[in-house]
């Protein structure tokens, strides 16, 4: 499937880095340094812009490698960007580590994943399905 893309960053197009990756990694489109302090968070700019066909979204999740040795995550993960978004992809991080982080420019920031989805009409009912299940919350189906 071919999706529209319009890259003002300086970094190439993100892209699957082997044939089974999910995800694309997106950079930062920054000129200097941004130095997040422990629990800050900032927008950190791609300059990138998509236009997703309907029924698809683009998911933006952490980095692994950047949640474990810096402490860096994304407070909505994963963040969507809907079919009809048409400004710039930003990544909202969050420090969560005690230290202050520094984030380089073209810094690989966050992953980018496309997903199709489905979209749905409610239908009002007096009562749902039973299920084996039921009503069971938080931790309901755990075995002792």
């Amino acid at each position: 499937m071919n999706v529209k893309i319009i890259n003002k960053s300086k970094n190439a197009l993100p892209h699957y880095a082997t044939k089974g990756s999910a995800g694309m990694d997106l950079r930062a489109n920054i000129d200097t340094a941004i130095v997040l302090q422990p629990l800050e968070r900032k927008v950190i700019p791609t300059g990138l812009f998509i236009e997703l066909p309907v029924g698809y979204e683009a998911q933006i999740r952490p980095r692994s490698g950047l949640a474990l040795k810096k402490g860096l995550s994304i407070p909505n993960a994963p963040g969507t960007i809907d079919s009809d978004y048409r400004g710039e992809i930003g990544v909202i991080l969050i420090n969560l580590s005690p230290n202050a982080i520094e984030i380089a420019p073209a810094e690989r920031v966050a992953q980018m994943v496309i997903a199709k989805y489905q979209a749905i009409q409610w239908e009002e009912v007096a009562n749902l399905t039973e299920s084996d299940r039921g009503a069971g919350g938080y931790g309901s189906t755990g075995k002792s």
